[in-house]
C-alpha cells in the first residue's frame, strides 16, 4: 500500500463551527508547501453537487488530497465530512498517511448560528437549513481524534494544532500568542 510522508490535518464539524477559519489561518503560517482542500469548494462550487451518500465529491476529495500528499504537500482537509457518509474515504486517507491529525469541532447549534451570521455567505442559507444539517457529536472512531470546543479561541486552536503536528510554522502573532516552530504544547483535549 502506498503511504505518504507529508502530514494530513482533518478539520471536521458542523456548518458555522469555525473549521474553515482555522484552516485558512493554519495555511497562512505553515511552511513550506500546504494545500487546503475544502469539501464545500469541491462539492458545491466545482461539482455543484447536493450532499448524498454516493456523491462524486467523495472520490474527488480523496483524489485531491492524495494528489497533494503525493507531491509532498502537507494537507489541511476541512468540511462537515459527516462521518457515516465520509467514513471509508477518511479511513483510506488516514491509513495512507501515518502522520494524520483529526479534529472535530464540537460546537453547540446556537453558537454555530451566531458564527454563521458573521460569514460573507450568511445570506445563502439560514437557521432552517443549518438545523436540518446539524449533526450532534459526529465523532469518528479514530484513536487520535481530538475535540475542539466552543471555549477554545481561534488562537488557541491554531496553537494546539501547530503543537500537536510539530509542523514547521512561520513566526506569526495572533492576538498576543507568538507561534514559532517550537511551541509549548497546550493542555491536551479529551473527548
Amino acid at each position: 500500500m502506498l503511504t505518504y510522508k507529508s502530514k494530513l490535518i482533518v478539520l471536521r464539524g458542523n456548518s458555522g463551527s469555525g473549521k474553515s477559519t482555522v484552516a485558512e489561518k493554519l495555511r497562512k503560517i505553515i511552511e513550506p508547501k500546504t494545500a487546503l482542500v475544502s469539501q464545500d469548494n469541491l462539492r458545491r462550487k466545482i461539482l455543484k453537487e447536493k450532499e448524498t451518500d454516493v456523491g462524486d465529491n467523495i472520490d474527488l476529495i480523496q483524489q485531491t488530497v492524495e494528489f497533494a500528499l503525493g507531491r509532498h504537500y502537507n494537507v489541511i482537509l476541512e468540511g462537515i465530512l459527516y462521518f457515516p457518509r465520509y467514513k471509508f474515504m477518511l479511513k483510506r486517507l488516514v491509513e495512507r498517511c501515518p502522520e494524520s491529525y483529526v479534529y472535530y469541532f464540537d460546537i453547540p447549534f446556537d453558537e454555530t448560528l451566531k458564527r454563521h451570521a458573521t460569514k460573507p455567505n450568511a445570506h445563502e442559507f439560514g437557521e432552517k437549513e443549518m438545523r436540518e444539517w446539524y449533526k450532534n457529536k459526529d465523532f469518528t472512531d479514530f484513536q487520535n481524534e481530538k475535540i475542539i470546543s466552543a471555549k477554545h479561541s481561534l488562537d488557541q486552536i491554531v496553537s494546539i494544532i501547530a503543537s500537536d503536528t510539530h509542523i514547521k510554522v512561520r513566526e506569526y502573532k495572533f492576538k498576543g500568542i507568538a507561534l514559532k516552530a517550537e511551541i509549548t504544547p497546550l493542555s491536551r483535549m479529551s473527548k
